[in-house]
């Protein structure tokens, strides 16, 4: 069998290496229209940043190491600029020499290419870039060097955009982040960005959040917003999102969906079952929600690239969609995701409810401990795991790919509960995040308690509620949601006679557990009691400008 590969990097590298172990006969072709076939490309921001100080180390294989190896045929600098499909055979352009390729079966793995809007200026401005590939990388470098680029604009807020807004920052520039959205990191719920908000205007990034960039001015070196805001750029870097790479299926009439990525089945055939497709180019199910999306991601083009190998080697295998876990490291903070937000089950219209904790990353005694913010969203009736997020200095990348795994295996809040995790002071607690987070959603899935959204508390309290701050009466005295009156937990039994019988209270503490212990007291005493979840913090997270100022 021959098989053509259009594309390496992650998803055509991993079925090339794959094809080879299942067959030693095949013949494996690999075009590659860039100088490298595998590369790290989400190492690039680090290398730019210097951080990965050696180029060579971001090139995983090369052409000569995969042919010994491997003895793959790979082909760089080659464009695959047509499909033949009644002839199944490829046209290929190599630095001018055009030839023709012919294949038993063909795996597309074109990937996604950054968007470039059709922006007033933006083909004068001589200081824009964009990040895919090593070339790119090194071009960016090269300009800031020989520029002594001293302030940097970084158009989109989202996780290639926060990865290059840190290190520009650490290479000493001074960086503007620019965000048509209302917050950083819009896959993320509102609230669970806010932590990275603060992270970055901790370490001197300028951050423009519901601005639209509409022109560039004085070859790029003026960027003017729709407001009428203008603010100056060295360099700007443009990572307002991706688009598929699929003018080669297109033109080769294959079917095309969701973006105009390259529809395929289960068993990643193209509508022509001789051409499969893997990677950031294919529409995928996204599997909460059972609807077909783009989500470009490098650990699913490896899955798929693998998957369409065995296929094609006679395996029977089954794709069953993508979760889009994802996670970013913003200057010492870390914010992750998984499974469907609280914002995309609202526009998909899947009943869901919402939890947050603040539990330490591992044992509090211990030194070292920090505290991290987690959100869970499940199933009102059943309490199946729709998705979660989490942000925080420490603990963040084990506690999401434990809850991915669990959302991967349909488990519920029960179960979290029941989960045996490793634990021992420098590592975890005895009992654990998740742990918690399975407590705290219980109690609101078999109505121990019920909770109130941050979102939701100021309108209650216009509306007559009670906001009871449980807190001691330093922590309220150094600052407080505007409105609450202040009992303490710890006195709450014997001052429940100055709490109107009448009113709806909303209870909260600093981070929710205060709140939900005194909610039941209140409930039992037949108070209409809620807890605030997430407290005062998440609030204030929020709202920095509707709490009280500290006291003294």
């Amino acid at each position: 069998m021959k098989v053509v590969i259009v594309g390496g990097v992650a998803g055509g590298m991993s079925a090339a290496t794959r094809l080879r172990r299942l067959n030693e006969d095949s013949e494996i072709i690999v075009f590659e229209r860039g100088p490298y076939v595998s590369f790290a490309n989400c190492g690039l921001p680090y290398f730019i940043g210097g951080v990965i100080q050696d180029r060579s180390k971001l090139l995983v294989q090369t052409a000569e190491k995969l042919f010994r190896r491997f003895r793959l045929d790979v082909r760089t600098d080659s464009e695959v600029s047509a499909i033949d499909r009644k002839n199944k055979k490829v046209a290929v352009n190599h630095q001018g020499h055009r030839y023709e390729e012919s294949y038993d079966r063909l795996i597309l793995s074109t990937g996604a290419k950054p968007m470039r809007p059709p922006i007033d200026g933006i083909d004068q401005a001589k200081n824009l870039f964009t990040l895919r590939d090593v070339p790119d990388s090194e071009r960016i470098v090269r300009f800031i060097e020989e520029h002594k680029v001293g302030q940097a604009t970084v158009i989109g807020a989202g996780f290639i955009g926060l990865e290059m807004a840190e290190n520009l920052s650490r290479r000493g520039i001074h960086v503007t982040v620019i965000e048509r959205d209302e917050q950083v990191l819009p896959p993320l719920d509102k609230e669970m960005a806010a932590t990275i908000e603060q992270a970055l205007a901790a370490h001197g990034v300028e951050l423009l959040k519901g601005k639209t960039v509409t022109a560039f001015e004085a070859a790029g070196h003026t960027i003017v917003m729709a407001d009428g805001t203008r603010s100056p750029a060295d360099l700007i870097v443009l990572s307002v999102g991706v688009e598929p790479e699929s003018r080669l299926a297109e033109r080769a009439g294959l079917e095309l969906g969701v973006r105009r990525t390259i529809v395929v089945n289960d068993r990643l055939q193209t509508s022509d079952p001789d051409i499969f497709a893997v990677g950031d180019a294919i529409q995928v199910r996204q599997k909460v929600a059972g609807k077909q999306a783009m989500i470009p991601l490098a650990s699913p083009a490896n899955r798929q690239g693998r998957m369409a190998a065995d296929i094609i080697g006679g395996i029977d295998r089954h794709y069953s969609g993508t979760l889009g876990t994802s996670i970013v490291r913003v200057f010492d903070q870390t914010a992750a995701i998984t499974g469907l937000s609280e914002k995309m089950l609202q526009r998909f219209g899947i009943a869901h409810q919402a939890v947050h904790i603040s539990p330490s990353d591992h044992a509090s005694y211990y030194p070292g401990s920090t505290t991290m913010t987690l959100k869970l969203l499940f199933d009102p009736d059943d309490g199946r795991l729709l998705g979660a997020q989490a942000t925080g200095a420490q603990g963040i990348d084990k506690t999401i790919d434990v809850l991915s795994t669990a959302i991967q295996a349909r488990m519920t809040v029960d179960d979290l509960t029941e989960l045996e995790l490793a634990y021992a002071p420098p590592f975890n607690s005895a009992k654990s995040p998740i742990n918690l987070l399975g407590y705290a959603a219980q109690n609101i899935l078999e109505r121990t308690v019920a909770s109130v959204q941050w979102h939701e508390v100021d309108r209650l309290v216009s509306g007559g509620s009670l906001l009871l701050d449980v807190r001691t009466e330093d922590e309220y005295r150094h600052g407080s949601i505007k409105g609450a009156i202040n009992i303490p937990l710890d006195d709450l039994r014997e001052r429940t006679d100055r709490l109107p019988g009448d009113r709806e209270i909303i209870v909260t503490c600093q981070v929710g557990l205060r709140g939900y212990l005194a909610t039941r007291v209140l409930t039992q005493k037949g108070y209409r009691a809620k807890n605030l979840d997430g407290g005062y913090k998440l609030y204030k997270t929020v709202f920095p400008e509707k709490v009280k100022a500290s006291s003294k």
